[in-house]
Formats: C-alpha cells, structure tokens, sequence
C-alpha cells in the first residue's frame, strides 16, 4: 500500500486499556503455554497497531511541523505514550511471571524474556508525568530547530540546506555559512538551554522516584542494554582515546596540509576534505534514487525486491523544506509491514549515505516484518545501526554511477569519516554521562566540561572563542543529546563492527554479504554481542576491535592516495 493510502485513526487509550487487562489476565490464568501465547500475540497485534498509528502521525508531523493536525496529534501521543506503556508493562508483566515461562521461552526466544525483564525495571506508573514532560521537551527542541530559517546566498535556508554552503571549498563562503548557522543558534540560546535544564531535571525527577542515584542507570535500561555494562562503555571509551584518537588526528593533520589551512582546525574546515571540494552526488534527488536502485538491484535479489517495494509504494521522503523536521530517521508501520525512510537531501555526499544508511534500516525491517511476536523483528539500537553502517560500506560499489569521477574522494572521505566520527561520538556519550551523574549543573559548567572532553577526544578543534561553535556549545545542535539520551554509543559501537565488515568486503565481499545476512535475518532474536559472534567478528569492548580496524583503515588510505 501506498504511504498517501494509509488512513490515520486516533487510538482510543479505553479500548486499549481494556485490551492489556484482557491479555494480562488470559496469560495470568492461562491453562496451558499455548493459551498464554495466544493471548499474548492478540496484545503484540493491539500494540503493533497503536505503534502504527503513532508512527503515521510522527511521519506526518515532522513531514511539516507547520501541520496543525499533526501537530495536534503528536501532542496527544506526547501525552498517551507514557499510559500505553503502563498498559504494556502490565501484559509484561503477566508473561515474565508466567508459570508457563521456560515453555513461552522456548517458543519466543530467551532475548525476548531478556529484555521483558529490562522493560519491567525501566518503568513505573509514578513517572508518568515526568515522561510527559520529557515528551513535551523533545517536542519543543525539534520544532526550535525545524524553525530555521537562515537568511543566506540570497534565500531563506532551514538548517539542512545551508549544509552544502558549509562544506563549500570556498573558505569565504563556508566560513560565512558556518557564522550564519551559529547565528541562529545563538539567537536562541536561552531557549537551548532552559529546555536542556528541563530535560535534565525532569529525566533526574524519573530517576529518583523509581529509586536510582541518577538518569544513567534508568537510561541504560530505556535503551535495552542487554549484554553490555557502563563499565564496558567505559573500557570503550578508554580504547578510543588510547587507538582512534591518534588515528583520526593523524587524518585531521593530512586534510589541514591539503587545504593549506592551520592546525588545529577551526570547525569551519572540518568539512572539507579536498581543496577542490568534497566530491558531490550526480543529478537530482530522483537520479540519485535511481542510482539507489541500481545499487540494490546489483547487491542480491532480496535487496532489490526491498528497494522497489520502497519506491512503488512512496516509502521514502527525502527533499528539505520549509517546516520539515531536521535529521533523518527510519521507522516502522506494523501493521502495513512497511518501513518509512525520512531524510534531507541536501546536495551533499549525506544524500547518498541515506541511500544506504537509512535503507540499510528499512532493509532489516523488511527481512523481519513477518516475524511474531513484533518483539522479535528488530534488536537493540547499536545492533540495528550495524545494519545502516555496514550498508553504507557496502555502497562503495556503486560510487560511481553515485558521485561519477568523484567515486574514489567519495569512499576516502567515507573512510576518514567513519574513523574521525568514533572519537567524537564517543564524547557525545561521555558528556551525557557527566551531565547525568551530575544533574544540577548550571549551562556555564556544561559548556565547561564541553570544552575539557574536547581536549580529550578531538585535539584538532581549535576552540577559538568564535559565537556558539569556539564556545563550547556544539553539543546543543546535537538533537540526540535532547532527544535521545544515551543512544550516540549506539552509533561508535556499530561502527567499529561495521568496520570489521569493511576490512572483509576488501578480501571477499561475498563473504560479507553472507556473514551480513546472517546478522540481519536473526533480527531481534540475539543480544548485541551474539549477533557480533553469529556474524563472526569481534565485540567493539576491549583493544582488539578497534586496534584492528584503526590500523586496517589507515593501511587502505596509505596504499589508495588520491590520484
């Protein structure tokens, strides 16, 4: 079905309410495992359903901001998703209870009940409100930054189309763009941080009165960690400084002698990785789904099946505009069995990674959108980021017919991009966990310990005291640190096994297509680390991951200078 086909009905919470007492009480007072499973599997279809129309109105909603309909829609969602998970938590709770439980576990599968017991820490009635506040929050970060509208060239710009003057090879122009962007986020910087203080509070507010010294456990339990510590995250980060640091400043110190440009860098020069200018994707944002086709059609059937039923049936918005959200994302429709891909074209190399990235989601979706229980159709977010990862990687195949002369700057920079980008992810993560730990921090302090991680994970950065940027505030143009706290580890973890993928495409990339397989097709059904060993790599915890592939990386860019 078409996505313009697809109706949108609020969900009536009574009815819901009455569905998760039913189901509670069938697996509760069930005679036998099947019929616990039965009543089980009548909720996982209720809940696909409110999950539908949830994401429909999100979809919509960040299609265009300005959308009064939508807009007043996601508020009621802002508002009922705390109670929906109330109802959730008491189905869940009757089947983690359950005395048919080793049974249902044998026909679920154990990561199921793994995270069903997660879920059951994460969550009280009693928080409710402070989700709702939270919800509200994030809401009003992501319409602030929808908001923008940068006056530049000649044209009003949102955030993402000023993206291409800011990567310009033209120091004047890219310099100009990087102030103007900085503008508008100085212009609002009271507002930044009035909502950051907010969301601290109200998320330290949840904490508390489910019992935790602080956010960050009840953080790492809303994101599922279910293999994995904050001390593990901690070893991490200790590896990144110790390899990938080193690795990406050798990279930052290159790209400043072939720009001709001081080290450290400014931000505004980060960017830009050739002095003729990165290279660029062919055509309109139509060729370059075509392109996407073509991609698709090559790798294997099924992917080519997955793209075409993308595009027949308008799964996929991509053009910025006046109103649309920032960012990109992909999601799921239950009950149409279909993902939605949401993204910004904006002329850049971006364009294409969405091509890859955000399909590499979609793609997964579509593997799994048949399996039953919905729980076990997707794995936690650092295991679905390895799917988008690796099929970025994966790409590099098609750069051609994507970037046309550009192909072989395109997978360089798309190299040195993956390597530079675990460094600064990982200080995204670190800052949220001093944040956290220390919940009555004033912005001043904030932007303090900015400036301290920044010494730390990217010591190319010169902090030259220019507005916004030079003060230690680019964190508040990250939208997860507002909206999704925790979830940027996600991003360095699947990227260090997605740079494993890379280093066997180099010796047989039919191998790691089928080893890719292999970890999609088990979908949820595995912890992170089991879909790491099924697909057999290494775990990113520890040296050995990430020494590995900081080492097979720089090899590569040695013996593949630009000619």
């Amino acid at each position: 079905m078409k996505f313009s086909e697809m109706n949108y009905t609020r969900p009536d919470m009574n009815e819901l309410k009455a569905a998760a007492e039913k189901a509670a009480a069938g697996i509760a007072n069930a005679a036998s495992a099947e019929e616990a499973a039965e009543a089980y599997l009548a909720w996982d279809k209720t809940g696909g359903s409110y999950n539908t129309m949830y994401s429909l109105c999100y979809i919509r909603h960040t299609i265009n901001t300005e959308d009064k309909f939508y807009s007043d829609e996601n508020e009621f969602f802002d508002n009922s998703n705390p109670t929906f998970t109330e109802y959730g938590q008491s189905v869940a709770k009757a089947l983690a209870e359950s005395k048919f439980r080793p049974e249902l576990e044998k026909k679920f599968g154990r990561v199921m009940f793994i995270n069903t017991d997660i879920f059951l820490k994460s969550f009280s009635p009693e928080i409710i409100p402070e989700m709702q506040e939270d919800n509200k929050l994030t809401t009003e970060y992501e319409k602030l930054i929808a908001s923008a509208q940068i006056d530049f060239d000649g044209k009003k710009l949102t955030l993402s189309q000023l993206t291409p003057y800011k990567q310009s090879p033209d120091d004047d122009i890219r310099h100009k763009a990087w102030a103007a962007e900085s503008g508008f986020y100085k212009e609002h910087e009271s507002e930044l941080d009035r909502i950051y203080d907010d969301l601290v509070r109200v998320r330290n507010a949840e904490a508390v009165k489910m019992g935790f010294e602080n956010y960050v456990p009840l953080g790492y339990l809303n994101m599922c960690r279910n293999s994995y510590t904050a001390e593990d995250v901690s070893k991490f980060r200790e590896a990144v400084v110790k390899y990938m640091v080193p690795a990406a400043d050798r990279l930052y110190r290159e790209q400043a002698e072939r720009l001709g440009v001081k080290y450290p860098l400014k931000y505004a020069d980060t960017p830009v990785a050739y002095r003729d200018g990165n290279a660029v994707p062919k055509g309109t944002p139509q060729d370059i789904l075509e392109a996407g086709r073509r991609f698709y059609h090559n790798l294997s059937p099924l992917t080519a099946e997955f793209f075409d039923f993308m595009m027949d049936n308008e799964l996929m918005d991509v053009l910025s505009r006046k109103g649309k959200a920032a960012g990109g994302y992909c999601t799921e429709l239950t009950d149409f069995e279909s993902p939605f891909i949401f993204a910004n074209f904006n002329g850049t190399q971006g364009d294409v990674e969405v091509i890859t990235h955000e399909a590499g989601h979609a793609f997964a979706a579509y593997v799994n959108r048949h399996k039953r229980p919905t729980d076990n159709q997707l794995p936690t977010l650092e295991s679905c980021e390895i799917h988008s990862m690796t099929m970025e990687f994966f790409g590099w195949a098609s750069a051609e017919d994507f970037f046309g002369e550009g192909a072989q700057k395109f997978c360089r920079k798309h190299l040195e991009d993956a390597i530079k980008f675990i460094p600064y992810g990982t200080m995204v993560d670190h800052f949220q966990h001093i944040v956290y730990e220390n919940p009555k921090m004033t912005p001043e302090e904030r932007i303090g310990e900015w400036k301290k991680l920044t010494a730390i994970y990217m010591p190319w950065i010169d902090l030259d005291g220019s507005p916004f940027y030079g003060e230690g505030r680019a964190w508040q143009r990250q939208t997860h640190i507002y909206e999704r706290p925790f979830y940027y580890i996600d991003y360095c973890l699947a990227q260090t096994v997605a740079l494993q993928f890379w280093a066997v495409m180099q010796r047989d990339r039919k191998e790691a297509f089928e080893r890719y397989m292999k970890l999609v097709s088990l979908g949820g059904e595995e912890t992170f680390d089991g879909l790491v060993a099924a697909a057999g790599l290494d775990t990113p915890f520890g040296d050995k991951a990430l020494k590995t592939v900081a080492e097979a990386a720089q090899n590569w860019l040695d013996n593949n200078p630009i000619k």
